[in-house]
């Protein structure tokens, strides 16, 4: 009697050696896969063995030996997803948050063999996963060699690839392309033309090979001829002028392009994907209505809906090297305040909310975070750091250039719009570390934070620059009274270093509050005492305290 497993491994030597044909190997071994759960059957080397069979096949002659077929590039795709679904793989691998919106969707306009046009906000993904569409190709297609529109063998479309089976017949030369160079890629600008796109005659290959205009050898095909059998992706749609857009009807209707006065049909065969800003946002253009009733499937895509994703996605694409991994560590706490900003952003009476903001704005922000500790530790000699509140100050630059103010923003400046961003993701954390500290005030318990806003009554002032080596750092944190008692009282278990974190930052957070005064200094900030402040704040005392005269 056989046991399952010499099951699978007769029926695999069965396969292997009664079916010499590489492409029927593949066939039957999926088919044995599906009907009788054997996972493991297709070993790497077996992949291996079988990828190099179909790369030794030189001739079209070979080619209808192994019983190869034509598929079109959707019905391609469209079959790999059902064999990764029915799998069970993930598939679009480091694209976070999308798992039941995006992904899906876009899982079924691939099913139903639809043109896509990805529509969203800046920094969302939408390029990231128009590339990813290329994992879903077979790794290898046979094609006509020679042929700059890759032709299929069986299929050709071109002049050159009917004239090379005409010649040869099964003497044809085929070559093998992979799926990474089947990817074109276009980013819309004011100045492409169709010839970019579609093509135009090239009177010098005319007069090189003493050809009329008429014939079909002189013209010179563009992008989108030449993404035959594969993906097209054209970035940023809106931005292509209207009278471009329009060349694209009949390709994406009736499968053939108009070059000039050619009367030229090529059944191209492509998968198109399109990406573009919402119209009521980009002023640079719109996509015309006809074309994109042309375009099957619209897929929105949208930002991460929780802080916990979002982390998730900076940790994922944030460039830290691994010596800044090794010596400048990140509490949990610095990379939610990251986050949070981003979120507050998005919320922002100072910020125009149809012009988004990136996910790139809290990855360039966190790696400016570990930089900006980085540097703190060169400078002082040290051999390791962690990640200070009031390196928040490094942040500034990333959020700046990457937030639309509207015109209430504009007045405040980008710099000032930024730092209540900070406070503003301080304040909302505050309450999930520590008690609210406006309930406390009010309620008829003493207040934990009585001691510290009481030591800053008694005239006493904190200043924390950014640079501070971490004795003094520590030394300023522990001169407030009631500060660490704080700190134990919620979070008795913590290092040393996430200690003095929380020390910090319980610091800024009662400033939010307005239960502390807050300077800005032009490398770290200053605290004191609320009342104080308002009422014995001379003029020419304003300086180092004045939000206006920090470093931004």
């Amino acid at each position: 009697m056989w046991g399952y497993a010499d099951v699978q491994i007769k029926t695999k030597n069965v396969i292997l050696n009664l079916f010499q044909d590489p492409i029927l190997q593949v066939t039957c071994m999926m088919s044995c896969r599906n009907k009788f759960g054997m996972t493991n059957l297709i070993s790497v080397k077996s992949k291996k063995r079988m990828t190099n069979n179909l790369l030794n096949i030189k001739t079209l002659g070979e080619l209808k030996q192994t019983n190869y077929r034509s598929r079109s590039v959707k019905d391609e795709l469209r079959e790999n997803l059902i064999l990764q679904l029915q799998k069970h793989e993930g598939g679009f691998e480091g694209i976070v948050g999308y798992e039941d919106t995006v992904i899906p969707d876009l899982q079924t306009a691939i099913l139903s063999r639809h043109n896509i046009l990805l529509l969203g906000l800046r920094g969302q993904a939408k390029t990231r996963i128009a590339r990813l569409l290329v994992n879903l190709l077979d790794e290898y297609i046979p094609y006509i060699e020679g042929s700059e529109l890759f032709d299929d063998p069986l299929n050709p479309i071109s002049w050159y690839g009917h004239n090379q089976v005409e010649i040869h017949g099964d003497n044809t030369p085929i070559g093998w392309i992979h799926r990474s160079e089947r990817y074109t890629e276009k980013l819309a600008t004011p100045d492409v033309t169709v010839a970019d796109l579609i093509g135009d005659v090239d009177p010098i290959k005319a007069a090189t090979l003493k050809l009329t205009y008429s014939d079909e050898r002189v013209l010179h095909f563009g992008l989108i001829p030449r993404a035959h059998r594969g993906i097209f992706v054209i970035n940023e749609l809106p931005d292509l002028q209207a009278r471009i857009q329009v060349s694209l009807f009949n390709i994406l209707q009736e499968k053939d392009i108009q070059i000039r006065g050619f009367k030229l049909r090529l059944p191209l065969d492509i998968q198109f994907v399109f990406t573009a800003n919402p119209e009521d946002y980009t002023n640079r253009g719109s996509i015309v209505t006809p074309l994109k009733d042309r375009i099957e499937s619209q897929i929105l895509t949208h930002y991460p809906r929780s802080v916990e994703i979002s982390r998730k996605i900076t940790q994922q694409e944030a460039s830290i090297t691994p010596g800044q991994r090794a010596t400048v560590e990140a509490d949990g706490l610095v990379k939610d305040l990251v986050e949070q900003i981003a979120f507050e952003a998005r919320n922002s009476e100072y910020i125009d909310k149809k012009s988004g903001v990136s996910a790139r704005l809290t990855i360039s922000a966190f790696e400016n975070l570990i930089s900006n500790a980085e540097r703190r530790m060169l400078i002082n000699g040290e051999k390791s750091t962690f990640v200070r509140i009031s390196d928040f100050l490094g942040v500034i630059p990333a959020i700046t250039g990457k937030i639309e103010l509207v015109y209430e923003g504009e007045l405040e400046g980008p710099a000032k719009v930024a730092n209540i961003l900070v406070g503003k993701a301080i304040k909302t954390l505050m309450v999930q570390y520590f008690p609210d500290p406006e309930k406390a005030k009010k309620s008829k318990k003493t207040s934990p934070y009585a001691a510290i806003t009481a030591w800053f009554s008694d005239a006493n002032n904190l200043a924390l620059n950014d640079d501070l080596p971490l004795q003094d750092y520590k030394k300023a944190l522990n001169s407030v009274s009631g500060l660490k008692d704080v700190i134990k009282a919620f979070h008795p278990k913590l290092s040393e270093n996430q200690q003095l974190l929380l020390m910090e930052f319980v610091l800024h957070g009662l400033a939010e509050f307005s239960q502390l005064n807050k300077g800005f200094l032009d490398n770290g900030f200053a605290f004191s005492d609320m009342f104080d402040s308002l009422f014995n704040l001379q003029p020419d005392d304003d300086e180092d305290l004045d939000l206006d005269n920090d470093r931004y």
